[in-house]
């Protein structure tokens, strides 16, 4: 098996490291920002931030050759747990909407101190 580096139009790390890996069928995300689209600027509110990972998720999902319904967890790093949780709902439900088929999710608490209040990474799996 070879690995593949995915990475995407919505946000590029600024070192040398790719938004995601496929290597078989196994897909891992490096750190995903809650950054606009495009650009660096971290919006204000956490539900743009949100949207903003969700985004990105789905563009290194699709980069991957994979689907929400390959993804196997999301891990959250939320300064906020309590307001991140009913925040990261509606997406999630969005995305992953039978309660029978859903993967696994964990909110991490990190230090603030800047705009950021929230960031992810991911595990999917694959079935060609």
């Amino acid at each position: 098996m070879s690995r593949r580096s995915i990475e995407i139009e919505s946000f590029q790390h600024a070192n040398p490291i790719p938004a995601a890996t496929r290597i078989g069928p196994l897909v891992v995300s490096s750190i995903t920002p809650p950054t606009t689209p495009g650009s660096r600027d971290i919006p204000d509110s956490l539900e743009e931030q949100i949207e903003n990972l969700f985004t990105h998720v789905g563009q290194m999902l699709d980069g991957a050759g994979a689907t929400w319904d390959d993804m196997a967890k999301m891990t959250f790093y939320v300064t906020d747990p309590a307001a991140s949780r009913p925040a990261l709902n509606g997406p999630w439900l969005e995305r992953f909407p039978d309660p029978v088929s859903r993967p696994a999710r964990h909110n991490m608490k990190v230090p603030g101190g800047g705009p950021a209040q929230i960031s992810c990474t991911f595990v999917a799996y694959v079935q060609d």
